[in-house]
């Protein structure tokens, strides 16, 4: 039975076992059979479904019938992806270098260049080849870290609850739904525990949470905001209401990932280079030396082909796709692949405080013990231990008889005879007991210090009173929950009669401790350059007490400071200041969150939030790097960028690290790549300019295959972590790269030089010498083929040595690259240096050059090498300084000065305009500089585009959203993806540690009421 729009009864003949009978689509059809509406003994009639869920048998026809749980992807045509490789920005100039080659290469007598356009071709089927099975592998990599972030269902099967893959869900499961669950498939309420609501706004556009009761359908995607559920399911897949609109909407959204920014930026830069090059080499041969047509082609060609770094996408993507795989070693499981870069450039880490920070672990602080006789501490603990449960314990019974030791010796030679728990009206807990080797009996009580106070009546003296109110504010004002003990006998020996009056022997204080190595790894943060902000629930006394323990500083706020302002008597200038230079937050709710990072954010600083709860999601969204810890639920984890699979700070410290040191490897791979960019256009254009040098085309590719060769093991490179926050800071990389690429092109340049205009070379090591040709020559000027292998080698080798220079901090002998680097360093050495000494190839004008000339080179190269580490130095020392006074200013909890003040407010002002991304590393200063970074923006945003499919395999899902909602705008009803949506990409780890059960909590409460 069913309803129709009036509201009346109609009546739907299901058939016998419908869901056999009956086909997917006639079981969907609505206006046959409308599962929304029916009445639910009509649902469980149509599924042939109960309430003790199916069995194995009916899940396994199901899962035939109506397919698995999740929208499945299209799989793109491989060779469509391996085409793909070649049709970027980089790809387009090497393309058009081939063409040059083949079709215009004419003239001067000569056939087309086939040597350089095979060459070409060959090197760009080399380097897609490379790449396609380099993202393979990666994409394989990305999937097996996903793998333990298995999107998971609690369902009953075979009358049992077990944990399944979601995918595994079939119309008929009996499913739970529980706070923070996203729910998996559509399904109709059969039983609600509590008041149950759910956030569908990400899917229907309600702003508000939306009440459920018995009998209401849920939606997959939902977020179970507030009680429990069980479900019928109804629907999965694409059978599912996200299916259903997934075939419906054919839009998707265009996720601009920040790597390809960086590839299409520094691409752009290295095209832009090439074209002011080849345009001042027609303008000097053709206008200025009058060079035939053939030959100045042949030298574009040079610029072309070495001006390309033709293997960077593959070499950046791959990098970050086995940097993950690194990362879960750590316990880290990254769920968006290109926050990496993000990780490395955290300045602050807002910390929670309870499981992060600390044990979330009730204990005894032994040394704080407060008594009231002579009853000594230890004694104390053990009257505590006794009046606490020995099964079933709360936190705070737990905490006192793990303080005091062995189980079996609490209550050893006593017999209990009556027991009373706490309960919120007396406050206290009470055991009367008998001791055996006396008869004797006994009682002792714990509980609430004023209570237990009241309640005494023996050895009560008004300076006891006293000195128990002081221990109270004492303990108070160092976060400490007090918890007082008192004891009395009972004389007559009936359980039911008064003692001789309770006598109160001492409090003890209850806190929750850091972890052993919290402090450790604050101060290794501290050093790393990471400020890291405790933003905390608790009281604000708790803060200060833990952040004291822990060395973090103690100067925090309540939350209502950021509505208020500083408080009147410290020395913070405004909010902003205070928010930056404050050790942490007390008394926060999910609101002040995330309005602490985004008013971080603003002041141009990387933020990392952790979060376990519903309502964490908003700010871990919000966050730049968004870190859902150990226990958290499915809603923090989907909202989150990394996924901690322990709990404690160290995880995510040494997460930051190894960010680091993935970003190093990107670093140091562009700036190497864009510095021989560098000194092929400057060295090769300055010898056409200075000395009509005509350099083979064919033997830059020959250095380009053995460049990259080699490059390609910088991903699986040692490095050192950058002592400080990383960014990609373009300005910076284009510095070095210039400096190093103009230095060895006068070392290529001065060597030439040398060579020609002196005898120096001859006369030391008796070498042949070189004589200028008439224009009559076939290898005219100064082309001979000896020197043309020359000055291969010379290119070749010290080049390729750059890699060790920017791969280190210090001097490039201090820092042991990985072997895997070495043995392709050294055998791309070997193979450029036989090449040059017994190479005779005469359609690429060369011819060995002999052992004693390749010995030169040698030693010019290693001679030039070693000052290439003082420009580094020199380099450094300009840079360096401001990534210090960013660090500086972040970690210090006293008040901004004028300068920085201002320098904030520019950054904040700047990140405020519309339409503007947020600057992370600089101001604008004008309009006119704002318009032409937005021009810059949008030339890199057109062909970013192009290396979507380089680093597609890095994508393990879409982008965060649909668990919180940053503001109160309303999105989109729906936005579809051509890959399986985030809905079904619950991110839910397997290898969650409860630290507290549900008593425990309650205890928590209990200590906080009291």
């Amino acid at each position: 039975m069913t309803s129709d729009v009036s509201g009346r009864a109609v009546v739907v003949n299901i058939p016998d076992n419908a869901v056999r009978t009956l086909t997917v689509e006639d079981i969907y059809d609505k206006d046959k059979y409308d599962l929304s509406k029916m009445e639910e003994g009509d649902v469980f009639k149509m599924l042939n479904a109960t309430r003790e869920g199916l069995t194995d048998e009916e899940v396994n026809e199901r899962l035939l019938k109506f397919g698995h749980n999740r929208l499945e992807q299209k799989e793109k045509s491989r060779i469509l992806q391996f085409l793909l490789f070649m049709w970027n920005p980089l790809s387009w100039v090497m393309e058009a270098a081939a063409i040059v080659a083949i079709a215009v290469s004419n003239g001067g007598g000569l056939p087309p260049d086939w040597e350089d356009f095979l060459g070409i071709v060959l090197l760009l089927l080399a380097n897609s080849i490379i790449g396609f099975i380099e993202q393979q592998n990666a994409g394989n990599a990305v999937k097996t870290l996903m793998a333990s972030l298995a999107p998971e269902a609690k369902v009953k099967r075979n009358g049992e609850w077990k944990v399944i893959a979601a995918s595994g869900l079939v119309p008929g499961d009996v499913i739970s739904i529980k706070l923070g669950d996203i729910v998996p498939a559509d399904g109709r309420v059969i039983a609600a525990h509590g008041a149950v609501s759910m956030d569908q706004a990400a899917l229907t556009g309600e702003s508000l949470p939306v009440s459920k009761s018995v009998g209401d359908e849920l939606f997959s995607g939902a977020l179970c905001k507030q009680g429990e559920a069980e479900v019928i399911v109804t629907g999965t897949g694409e059978h599912s209401f996200m299916g259903v609109t997934v075939k419906l909407v054919h839009s998707a959204q265009n996720d601009m990932g920040h790597l390809q920014l960086i590839l299409s930026k520094i691409g752009n830069f290295c095209i832009v280079g090439i074209v002011i090059f080849i345009v001042a080499e027609i303008l000097v041969m053709y206008a200025g030396f009058r060079y035939n047509y053939r030959r100045g082609i042949n030298n574009i060609l040079v610029l072309l082909i070495g001006g390309i770094p033709i293997a960077m996408p593959t070499v950046l993507s791959v990098t970050l796709a086995i940097g993950a795989k690194q990362l879960s070693k750590h316990k880290a499981i990254v769920t968006h692949i290109t926050a990496i870069e993000e990780l490395a450039a955290v300045t602050i880490l807002c910390s929670d405080k309870t499981g992060t920070l600390t044990l979330n672990k009730l204990v005894i602080d032994k040394s704080l013990v407060k008594k009231y006789s002579d009853t000594d501490n230890n004694q104390i603990i053990h009257y505590a231990a006794i009046a606490s449960r020995m099964e079933n314990q709360d936190a705070i019974d737990a905490c006192i008889t793990s303080t005091y030791g062995d189980m079996k010796k609490i209550r050893e030679g006593i017999e209990e005879l009556d027991f009373k728990p706490f309960n919120p009206t007396d406050k206290r807990t009470e055991i009367t007991y008998r001791t055996i080797n006396d008869g004797k009996l006994h009682r002792i009580t714990k509980g609430m210090s004023h209570t237990i106070l009241d309640l005494c009546t023996r050895d009560k003296t008004t300076e006891q009173i006293k000195q128990l109110n002081d221990d109270v504010d004492e303990f108070a004002r160092r976060g400490l929950r007090a918890l007082a003990v008192a004891i009395e006998d009972v004389p007559n020996g009936e359980i039911d009669c008064k003692g001789n009056g309770f006598k109160l022997i001492g409090l003890l204080p209850i806190f929750d401790p850091p972890r052993e190595d919290t402090k450790e790894t604050i101060d290794r943060a501290l050093k790393l350059g990471v400020k890291v902000k405790m933003i905390t629930g608790d009281q604000l006394a708790i803060a200060k007490e833990t952040g004291r323990r822990l060395g973090m500083g103690d100067k925090m706020f309540l939350s209502r400071t950021l509505k208020d302002g500083p408080p009147i008597d410290s020395s913070y200038h405004d909010t902003e200041d205070l928010i930056l230079h404050a050790d942490g937050f007390a008394g926060v709710y999910p609101e002040h969150k995330y309005e602490i990072v985004e008013r971080l954010q603003k002041m141009g600083h990387m933020i990392a939030m952790t979060g376990d709860g519903v309502n964490d999601a908003p700010a871990l969204k919000k966050a730049n790097v968004g870190i859902a810890v150990a226990d958290a639920s499915d809603a923090a984890r989907s909202a989150a960028d990394i996924v901690l699979l322990e709990p404690g700070l160290s995880v995510i410290i040494e997460a930051i690290l190894g960010s680091r040191q993935i970003f190093q490897r990107m670093r140091n791979y562009a700036i190497y790549t864009c510095s021989v960019t560098i000194r092929i256009l400057v060295g090769f254009s300055v010898l056409i300019f200075a000395f009509q040098f005509d350099f083979p085309s064919f033997m830059v590719l020959i250095l380009a295959i053995l460049n990259d060769g080699t490059i390609m093991t910088i991903s699986k490179d040692r490095v050192e972590p950058s002592p400080y926050p990383n960014s990609w800071n373009l300005f910076e990389v284009f510095t070095y790269a210039i400096v190093y690429g103009i230095y060895l092109s006068v070392s290529t340049v001065a060597f030439f030089a040398v060579i020609i205009k002196t005898t120096f070379f001859q006369d030391k090591f008796g070498v042949q010498t070189f004589e200028y040709r008439p224009l009559t020559d076939p290898n005219p000027e100064w082309n001979d083929p000896i020197l043309h292998s020359i000055i291969y080698l010379q290119v070749s080798t010290i080049s390729q040595a750059l890699i060790f220079v920017t791969r280190s901090r210090g001097f490039f002998f201090t820092e042991r690259p990985s072997i895997i680097l070495i043995c392709a360093f050294i055998i791309a050495q070997l193979v450029a240096t036989f090449i040059a000494v017994y190479a005779n190839w005469g359609f690429t004008d060369i011819q060995g050059c002999g052992w004693s000339w390749a010995g030169i080179v040698w030693i010019w190269n290693i001679i030039w090498f070693f000052p290439l580490d003082l420009i580094k130095f020199a380099l450094r020392a300009y840079f360096d300084p401001k990534h210090e006074q960013i660090v500086e200013e972040v970690l210090t909890s006293k008040p901004s000065t004028d300068a920085q003040r201002q320098r904030r407010q520019s950054i904040t002002a700047d990140n405020a305009v519309p339409d503007g991304p947020p600057s992370r590393s600089g101001t604008v200063s004008n309009a006119q500089s704002l318009q032409q970074q937005r021009r810059r923006s949008t030339i890199s945003d057109l062909t970013a585009k192009y290396y979507a499919p380089v680093i597609d395999h890095l994508s393990t899902s879409q982008r965060r959203g649909f668990a919180g909602h940053a503001s109160n705008k309303v999105e989109p009803t729906f936005v579809a993806a051509p890959n399986e949506l985030r809905r079904f990409s619950i991110v839910q780890t397997q290898q969650v540690s409860a630290v507290l059960n549900a008593g425990g909590e309650g205890a928590n409460n209990r200590m906080n009421a009291s």
